[in-house]
């Protein structure tokens, strides 16, 4: 072999290197360098996508600019099955090295579904099956009063029963941690008999610092064996939480035959009638321990309590000349 052909074959061989070097170095440079993305982007990346589908989606959302480079990276650290499915956020400027390692490590989304206090389980089910992002259908409605109201944190793709049963679950662990250190004393037999009363409390009054009170006045009468006569019991009898009555409890309402109707059964309804909150549950476990029996509206969104009931009669007019005005 010639001098010259050797020389000829150093300097392609060097020619090689030196293309590959640059080549590699390009990517790299791509592969590391902040992304284009003026804003921060939200992907779904559903099961059983491959790495190229993946490439595809991500460059299609702005996050990467090159799939060929993208596809490289990963195939080069073997990493092709490390990448997970989910809702992933990519930052604005997330390089193709950033936007694998959030892959990779599976950070997701984090979202939120609030239940407020006081609301019907079947009113709480809807919420869940008008919430984006959840999957599944509900075919049993639990029952009322098993579940706690709080702020649950999700993902993309979680089931819906799963949210239920957590709320059950934290309902249950709840419950008889406040029930364990309950006052001693009260006219309530067990648990349920607890988040039945803390379901009424939560339902008469919006106002936390009134939750004692109310509940002192519906202890205070079952201690003496009085009817509860709670208008929101009355409510529940004719809607057994389905819908909003959307009026006010007329005279008849309160004469209707219904098993929660506290004006004419004495003692607690058979079952909640809302998912009271640690709040109510809390009251009727420590009540107010004064002589109230009565309570009616004052104007102000509150209500005045009344020991004596020609008390609570003129607390009545009161209220009346306020509505009347």
């Amino acid at each position: 072999m010639t001098r010259r052909l050797l020389r000829f074959i150093f300097l392609f061989v060097l020619l090689i290197l030196v293309l590959a070097g640059g080549i590699l170095g390009w990517g790299y440079a791509q592969y590391t360098r902040p992304g284009q993305q003026a804003f921060d982007q939200t992907v779904v990346v559903t099961k059983g996508r491959g790495l190229k589908e993946i490439a595809a989606q991500l460059a299609k959302s702005g996050v990467i600019s090159n799939q060929l480079v993208f596809r490289v990276g990963v195939r080069f650290r073997r990493w092709s099955r490390d990448l997970q499915a989910g809702e992933f956020r990519f930052p604005a400027g997330t390089s193709m090295r950033d936007a694998v390692a959030i892959l990779r490590k599976g950070i997701t989304v984090v979202r939120h579904v609030t239940i407020p206090e006081g609301l019907s389980t079947v009113r709480v089910v809807n919420i869940l099956r008008r919430t984006d992002g959840l999957r599944g259908d509900i075919e049993q409605i639990p029952g009322e009063g098993t579940l706690f109201p709080a702020t649950y944190d999700f993902s993309y793709g979680d089931e819906r029963v799963t949210i239920l049963q957590t709320m059950a679950e934290k309902m249950d662990k709840i419950t008889a941690k406040l029930w364990a250190a309950r006052e001693k004393g009260l006219p309530l037999a067990t648990i349920r008999d607890a988040v039945i009363l803390a379901s009424i409390v939560e339902k008469e009054t919006s106002l936390p610092k009134e939750r004692v009170r109310v509940a002192g006045v519906f202890i205070n009468r079952l201690r003496r064996g009085m009817r509860l006569q709670s208008d929101p019991t009355v409510v529940y009898g004719l809607t057994r939480g389905t819908s909003v009555l959307g009026r006010p409890l007329l005279r008849v309402d309160l004469e209707k035959d219904t098993p929660y109707n506290t004006y004419r059964l004495p003692g607690l309804p058979p079952a909640p009638i809302a998912n009271p909150g640690s709040g109510a549950l809390r009251a009727v476990l420590h009540p107010t321990a004064g002589k109230d029996l009565y309570f009616v509206a004052d104007g102000t969104g509150g209500h005045a309590f009344a020991a004596t009931f020609a008390e609570h009669k003129r607390n009545v007019k009161r209220w009346r000349r306020i509505k009347a005005k």
